[in-house]
């Protein structure tokens, strides 16, 4: 008798754990708004499309935006909120200052979501289904999103600054920062990847075409003609120099030749421990999207709000 009612005690305990998580939504999912918002997917394809067709550099910077929002205290959309009399936020912070781009297309789309689901659909995850869509058109792989985050109600300039990686950042220092949001070395390897679209501002780049040595010294000279070593801070060149707008491999292939733009790009082929995988996606694309699929759904997964937790913002700018 006691073994009986130990079992259907263990048995009301689990039904009252998943009824929990279930009411308040604990857990992302691919079908979260399956029934209060299934056109979602379809609204932000729709708008990202449209608009990468005139303007596929917004690719990366959606993809840029989805990146830099979960470095900072979880993927919750705060680098989206503008700065209020309480809080000093992200968009000033030194990585995403002049440099952060596509917020009023995310304005855009969740004006359209808003006209159909009406106080449903959070900025965080519609973030997060456009950085998808934005890699699947400029011919990147494809993965599904979990759904399901919620808004924060503050931001924080002084977080952004300490958690989002330097282009500076040498291989010990980015495997730092990427371990403690949860990444491997493998998740920092692949997820750089991404920069194999879009552009990168003088003052970015310009401590490595003048101080480092491991760069190809014609590849240096070339970019020492645009960005001197005073001035013309937001002079921009291409991340991937052959294939800007397609995202591919080619990235990795241009590390093998010692042409990152970055020194934190370049960082990850100097150093034995991140080698071999360089090599590895430079030799094969497809190995190079399955990894990068895998780390965008880890990466999207940090420290989420979910349940009660944020709130679902109307105007991804501010807070409710």
């Amino acid at each position: 008798m006691a073994k009986a009612w130990s079992l259907l005690l263990l048995l009301i305990i689990l039904v009252f754990v998943a009824f929990v998580e279930g009411s308040h939504g604990s857990k992302l999912s691919q079908n979260y708004y399956k029934s209060t918002c299934p056109q979602v997917l379809s609204i932000v394809k729709a708008k990202t499309e449209s608009t990468l067709k005139k303007k596929p550099r917004m690719g990366a910077s959606l993809l840029r935006l989805h990146f830099h929002d979960c470095f900072v205290n979880g993927c919750d959309g705060s680098i989206l909120l503008d700065d209020n009399s309480t809080f000093i936020g992200e968009k000033t912070a030194l990585a995403n200052n002049n440099s952060a781009r596509g917020f009023e297309l995310v304005d855009d789309i969740k004006a359209e979501v808003e006209k159909t689901c009406p106080g449903v659909v959070s900025c965080a995850d519609i973030l997060a289904i456009a950085a998808r869509d934005s890699t699947v058109v400029l011919e990147g792989p494809s993965w599904k999103v979990k759904l399901g985050r919620r808004d924060s109600i503050t931001a924080s300039r002084a977080d952004a600054n300490k958690f989002i990686p330097a282009p500076s950042f040498t291989l010990s220092a980015l495997k730092s920062n990427f371990h403690a949001q949860g990444l491997s070395l493998k998740d920092l390897v692949a997820l750089s990847g991404a920069h194999t679209i879009g552009l990168a501002r003088c003052t970015t780049f310009r401590a490595h075409i003048y101080n480092d040595s491991n760069i190809d010294p014609s590849f240096a000279k070339s970019l020492q003609h645009k960005c001197p070593r005073n001035g013309k801070d937001n002079i921009h060149r291409r991340l991937d120099l052959r294939t800007p707008i397609t995202f591919d491999n080619f990235y990795f292939r241009n590390l093998l030749k010692k042409k990152g733009l970055l020194r934190s790009d370049q960082e990850l082929f100097n150093d034995k421990s991140a080698d071999s995988l360089v090599k590895k996606y430079a030799a094969d694309s497809s190995k190079f999207f399955k990894q990068f699929t895998k780390s965008m759904i880890k990466m999207s997964n940090i420290k989420p709000l979910t349940g009660n937790s944020g709130q679902i913002r109307i105007n991804c700018r501010k807070v409710n």
